[in-house]
């Protein structure tokens, strides 16, 4: 009987023991893995040096139970993202609530790119330096359209070129925007007579991201790359989700809406749609010039895209766009009936475009893919009483061969490009009749590229290019091209470019001063391309800390000399635009630093600054290029607040005086604008599934252009110009009620004419 007892009493023991052991081990930890608010599913969770791991289910959430007591680390790892590492205590029988936001972690150096080389590689690997954005940076200060959001990224500015009717073009590194290319996935469909109508047009909601090469790349892309291209990247119907949705409205009275939604359409192929909806109606005038401050716009944009499904996963892809937009500007007191008149002054421009554009990898063993795109831009305009309609018709066609071997990686192809233009201005007039007949611009422009990316180590890659194209109206032209990789590590990453660029031009289709009727245009000699010759050096670096943070540096020096820039002379004579190719020659120079730095309190900042120096050179005198700033500095801070589910964005820009457009000497307007900014704060709150709300201030300076200027529209009172006296010699005369000696300009303008506003938003996502 003892014997059982004490068999009893040790049992007793044993359990009691092995429970307490037990409870020594039984810590556990827990949390949501998410990125940008959503959940990420599948991902990695595992506590180094120890068999404890698991993965996050469709929810995002892990659980990793039954832990010893003790120190580790956790790491949490997954396709695309940096490795996020964090240092943990665990003590008997605690449970560690640990939530992971993967949002500051995405490896943007990692990502696909395919506009440096015209060929998907990673964003690492590539011997271009191509720079990536993507939705969540635009959504740090959510603009209506594409044009504008891109006033925050470093080296690259919106300008307007019309106080009235706000039409605008993209500056890079200063080059303006006839310098600058802009791609729809790789294809040339937004064009220079386009250029703000094409980028206004095109839903935030179907962009995947945006990729930026600044310097020449006519090697590859043609005319028009000379400054550097943009390429909008659409979203992969496939990866899209279900359905979403981003409305938002401001003060001031602008209402914008993005839709977009997913159909699956059998297994063999899937359409995203996307709709862009904007409409501003509010005659403001802040300034009391009688005269619109902003543009009032109605416009309606349509994009789907399909992907196919086909045999061993080849490429076949089909998208179209349509974009109808009603614009004006002007006397507060104009209304339709006085469109075209000469007794109430406004511009209107009606546009109708619509595009088409697809890819398809043939069926052959070899990689050949055929591109191709189509569209059609039809511009109905009144400036006054001066008449401006235009047609312009784009086709493209590109056939590569991506071929791989040994360690040469060649890319070859062949391109086709047919522009039709006409319009109602003696550009298309032809010369020397005595009743001018209309003729349509049709400019041919076949081309032939080679280029090969030769691995000679693993740290050390050089790029050759070399394109040839033939002008019907120029004839040819050639572009070689070298670029240059050194790798030091992981961590440090050195490019150096090269090549040259070329470009042909169309005043009417790039000069807004050229459409008004303030000024007459006068083309003193037959235009002959312009060409260019670029070196730039970049080089990006990493630093981890040992407290989680991350930073990232990426600089760039670059340097682009020009022959026959083609130059509009606005000094001269104040009533007219003297066109002609420079006899000198043009420098564009300049340093810049990207800054992305991720600390581990969640807080994100990304500053990036450019000092660049643009000028002409002719007859042995310098001058600096109208409209361009000397520095330019973009930011974007983030905070998160996690327990509050709520995000904070502080961004703005800031540029240094540029030379400004005067009428002559008694114009009192200044000379050079002002150092000026325009800086936003957003807050979002995501506590709710799929739904996010924001809201801000957008420009807290109340910044607009017209503070210490004593007006920005000359001549607003005048706009016809019909109490203008001129003398002899065709040049205004002083009069009591023109003292300034001035006509009607509406092109005194580098910065957005609009001022402190609130807005208020919601964003939907509908995945399942």
């Amino acid at each position: 009987m003892k014997k059982i007892r004490l068999q009893i009493i040790v049992s007793v023991c044993l359990i009691l023991s092995c429970s307490i052991c037990y409870a020594q081990v039984a810590a556990s930890i827990s949390g949501k893995i998410i990125s940008e608010n959503q959940a990420i599913e599948l991902a990695s969770v595992t506590l180094l040096g120890s068999p404890y791991g698991t993965s996050s289910d469709k929810s995002g959430n892990y659980t990793l139970k039954n832990i010893k007591a003790g120190k580790y680390i956790l790491r949490v790892s997954y396709v695309g993202f940096e490795k996020f590492e964090k240092a943990i205590s665990l003590n008997e029988g605690e449970h560690l609530t640990l939530p992971v936001d993967l949002s500051n972690y995405a490896m943007l150096l990692n990502e696909v790119v395919i506009t440096g080389t015209m060929k998907e590689v990673s964003r690492l690997e590539s011997p271009v330096p191509v720079e990536i954005y993507t939705p969540t940076f635009f959504k740090k200060n959510p603009t209506p359209n594409i044009y504008e959001a891109l006033q925050n990224v470093n080296g690259v500015r919106p300008q307007l070129n019309c106080n009235v009717c706000n039409t605008g073009d993209i500056h890079i590194n200063g080059l303006e925007g006839p310098y600058t290319m802009v791609l729809v996935d790789g294809m040339p469909i937004v064009s220079s007579l386009s250029t703000v109508y094409g980028l206004s047009g095109i839903p935030n909601s179907i962009v995947e991201r945006i990729e930026i090469v600044k310097g020449p790349a006519s090697s590859l892309y043609g005319s028009e790359a000379v400054g550097g291209l943009i390429n909008i990247i659409t979203k992969k119907p496939q990866n899209a989700p279900l359905a979403s949705a981003d409305i938002f409205s401001t003060s001031w009275g602008e209402y914008n809406a993005d839709l977009a939604f997913k159909l699956n359409a059998g297994k063999k192929a899937t359409a995203l749609t996307g709709l862009n909806y904007f409409n501003f109606q509010n005659r403001v005038d802040n300034n009391k010039d009688n005269f619109t401050d902003m543009t009032l716009q109605h416009r309606i944009s349509i994009f789907q895209k399909w992907n196919f499904n086909r045999k061993e996963n080849r490429l076949f892809s089909l998208a179209a766009r349509y974009m109808y937009e009603d614009r004006w500007g002007g006397d507060m007191r104009w209304q339709k009936q006085f469109r075209g008149g000469d007794s109430i002054y406004g511009e209107s421009i009606y546009t109708n475009r619509w595009e088409v554009l697809g890819n398809y990898q043939l069926p052959s063993t070899e990689k050949l893919l055929l591109s191709f795109s189509y569209n059609s831009h039809n511009q109905d305009s009144r400036y006054g009483k001066t008449v401006y309609d235009a047609q312009q018709n784009i086709a493209f066609m590109q056939l590569t061969w991506d071929k791989k071997i040994g360690k040469n990686d060649f890319l070859m192809g062949t391109a086709l490009r047919y522009t039709y233009y006409d319009d109602n201005t003696p550009a298309t007039a032809t010369a020397g009749l005595t009743k001018p007949e209309n003729l349509a611009q049709k400019t041919w422009l076949p081309g032939i590229f080679v280029q090969n990316e030769i691995s000679i180590t693993d740290k050390h890659k050089l790029l050759l290019g070399y394109r040839f194209d033939y002008n019907n109206y120029h004839g040819n032209i050639f572009t070689p091209r070298l670029a240059y990789k050194w790798t030091f590590n992981e961590n440090n990453i050195l490019r150096l470019n090269a090549g040259t660029g070329y470009r042909v031009v169309n005043l009417f289709t790039e000069d807004h001063a050229a459409l008004t009727g303030a000024r007459i245009i006068e083309v003193k000699n037959e235009l002959n391309p312009e060409r260019s010759y670029n070196i730039n050096a970049n080089y990006i670096k990493k630093i981890y800390t040992r407290d989680d943070s991350y930073i990232g540096l990426d600089a760039s020096a670059f340097y682009t000399y020009f022959t026959n820039r083609i130059v509009g002379d606005y000094e001269i004579d104040p009533n007219k635009i003297i066109y002609d190719n420079l006899s000198g020659f043009a420098e564009s120079k300049g340093i810049s630093l990207n800054i992305d730095a991720v600390f581990n309190n969640g807080l994100k900042v990304i500053v990036g600054g450019t000092l660049m120096e643009n000028t002409l050179t002719e007859n042995g005198l310098t001058k600096q290029q109208l409209l361009t700033e000397n520095f330019t500095s973009t930011w974007a801070i983030s905070y998160k607040i996690n327990p509050a589910h709520l995000a904070i964005d502080y961004t703005g820009n800031m540029y240094s005086p540029m030379r400004l457009p005067l009428l002559g000497e008694r114009d009192p307007r200044r000379a050079y604008s002002p150092w000026w900014s325009i800086q936003n704060i957003q807050m979002t709150y995501d506590g709710f599934s799929d739904i996010q709300i924001y809201g801000g201030v957008k420009n807290l300076l109340n910044w607009t252009p017209n503070q210490g200027n004593p007006f920005i529209i000359a001549r607003s009172n005048d706009p016809f110009d019909k109490e203008v006296q001129f003398g002899n010699n065709g040049k205004v005369i002083a009069s009591p009620n023109n003292p300034y000696a001035l006509t009607f300009d509406p092109n005194y303008v580098y910065g957005p004419n609009q001022g402190i506003r609130l807005f208020l938003g919601i964003r939907y996502t509908f995945k399942k």
